[in-house]
């Protein structure tokens, strides 16, 4: 069964979670460089059976457009011509790095850790597939 791959879009880094068959559960999956995301991801959606790619899309508490906001975009553009039978989706990504630091807390991570900014990517990545998966199951049991 397909899956669904959530990237959190990073100038050096991206978190990539993927869902569990069902698209019910987010799983946090690995850290890519940024330069060499296409290639990386070419592979995880073979491997993976990934049917949908989400990009969380960065814009500030005012819902305006940043400029990272227009990196993201031009990634976005990227992957809809390198996975052109994928559909490519974006969702709000507003809070999850500071979700994700929360958790690290919560969950009693040592300081060096919580300072790895790969492992924020990785739970905000997670987290933006978990609210993804959630929002389109509440959507379809509306239609």
């Amino acid at each position: 069964m397909p899956r669904v791959l959530a990237i959190d879009y990073g100038i050096k880094r991206c978190g990539i979670a993927i869902s569990d068959p069902l698209k019910i559960i987010a799983n946090a999956f690995t850290v890519i460089q940024s330069d060499t995301i296409i290639v990386e991801l070419k592979k995880i959606v073979i491997e993976k059976d990934i049917d949908t790619i989400v990009v969380g899309y960065p814009v500030n508490m005012k819902s305006e457009i940043t400029n990272t906001t227009k990196l993201v975009q031009t990634f976005i553009d990227q992957l809809i011509k390198e996975f052109p039978n994928l559909l490519i989706e974006t969702f709000d990504e507003r809070l999850t790095s500071k979700m994700a630091q929360q958790t690290l807390i919560l969950t009693n991570t040592k300081k060096t850790e919580r300072q790895n900014k790969s492992n924020t990517d990785l739970i905000s990545a997670t987290i933006l597939l978990q609210n993804y998966l959630d929002y389109s199951q509440n959507k379809n049991k509306k239609q």
